[in-house]
Formats: C-alpha cells, sequence, structure tokens
C-alpha cells in the first residue's frame, strides 16, 4: 500500500467493521479509550489500542491528551474527502440518469 496516498489509509481503515463501530460511537462525541474498551467488552484493551492506531494513522480519529484521559475525537474530514473525490461524482450522474428516466416515463 502506497503511504504516499493519504486515501489509501482511509480506505484501509473503513474496510474493517470493527473500525467503523468504534467511528460510529464517536459520532455521538469524543470519548475515552477507557469508554471504548468498556463498549467492546469481548476485546482487550491492546486490541482497542490497535484499531485506534489505525483509525489515528488515517487521521479519522484525533487524540487529546488530558492528565491521564487519552480522548478520541472523530474527524469527518477524511471522509469528505473520499466523497468529493469518488462518490459525488458518481451520484450526479445517477440523479441525472434517474431524473432522465423520470421524465422519460412522464412523456
Amino acid at each position: 500500500m502506497s503511504s504516499a496516498d493519504p486515501d489509501d489509509l482511509v480506505f484501509k481503515a473503513l474496510a474493517d467493521g470493527r473500525r467503523r463501530e468504534i467511528l460510529d460511537l464517536l459520532t455521538g462525541g469524543p470519548k475515552t479509550t477507557g469508554e471504548l474498551c468498556a463498549h467492546f467488552v469481548d476485546w482487550d484493551r491492546c486490541t482497542v489500542m490497535q484499531h485506534l492506531g489505525v483509525l489515528e494513522k488515517a487521521e479519522l480519529v484525533i487524540v487529546k491528551r488530558e492528565g491521564r484521559h487519552r480522548w478520541n475525537y472523530l474527524n469527518v474530514l477524511p471522509i469528505k474527502r473520499i466523497h468529493d473525490r469518488w462518490i459525488s461524482r458518481y451520484a450526479t450522474a445517477a440523479v441525472d440518469l434517474l431524473a432522465r428516466l423520470k421524465r422519460d416515463l412522464e412523456t
């Protein structure tokens, strides 16, 4: 995997359902690493930290340390970058196609 393209890191991070679950939890606001570990009762702390490391490397999670607490914040900008580059272009074409189909069906 090329480390030159940050999108590669984002796609890798989003490819795992457990990491997407962590991101889903962070949509409600920042969580400490301890809070995330408490949510995933079947995982040990090391596993949670490894997944957070992948998310942090992809810049999907921003970490702030306050005393003994490690706060994890969701960063949606890499996802927006993916959307703008890959999804919106195709979504526009699909919407145009549906509009033409509707118009053709109505005439």
